[in-house]
């Protein structure tokens, strides 16, 4: 048995799932609805949980597979995981940072467009998709840092790595766009001959 399949998961107050005939699962929540198909063969149900610490019935969503094949066992961990990717965004949502180091480096929100100056001869302009709110601050002294807010991980994820791809952190002065809390590996640059 799959271990994260398995896992029933639980769904928070103010969060409803449905499933459809053609087996789209829909989560809608405080933060907005999500949709995902998922495979024929996958078994999504709607019920409940009992918690084994209190003993108490919550509302949960349970993923179930028909055989051991290896392709339903691929599938039966991964569309847990994205339904409960799902719930969390709806009910919490997801934030990425960014910060770009560099002098002259700077970022600002006009509307739903990116504007950001990363050193090359122009400034770089980025439509941003409806789903997702940013913020761009920069502090006296302190590198920009553009903030990112969607209820879709895989959306949220997709532009975090196209804003870092269009500058990514070079290794010798760490120069570039990178993940707040991140750590790069530094390389040490040429010593001078004796």
């Amino acid at each position: 048995m799959s271990r994260i399949g398995k896992l029933p998961v639980i769904l928070p107050a103010g969060v409803t799932v449905e499933v459809a005939a053609d087996n789209t699962v829909s989560v809608k929540g405080p933060l907005g609805t999500l949709s995902q198909k998922v495979d024929s063969d996958i078994k999504v149900e709607v019920g409940t949980h009992t918690d084994a610490h209190s003993g108490k019935e919550m509302p949960a969503v349970m993923v179930s597979r028909p055989t051991n094949q290896p392709r339903h066992r691929s599938l039966h961990g991964l569309y847990r995981a994205l339904i409960n990717n799902m719930v969390v965004g709806v009910s919490k949502g997801y934030e990425i940072k960014q910060e770009l180091v560099g002098v002259g480096y700077k970022a600002e929100m006009k509307g739903n467009v990116l504007e950001m100056s990363l050193g090359y001869s122009h400034d770089i302009a980025l439509m941003l998709p409806a789903e997702i709110t940013a913020t761009a601050v920069t502090e006296k002294k302190g590198n920009p840092i553009v903030t990112l807010k969607s209820s879709d991980k895989q959306l949220i994820g997709q532009v975090a790595a196209k804003i870092r791809s269009l500058r990514k952190p070079e290794p010798y002065k760490g120069k570039g766009i990178k993940f707040v809390g991140e750590t790069l590996r530094r390389k040490a640059g040429k010593s001078a001959s004796k």
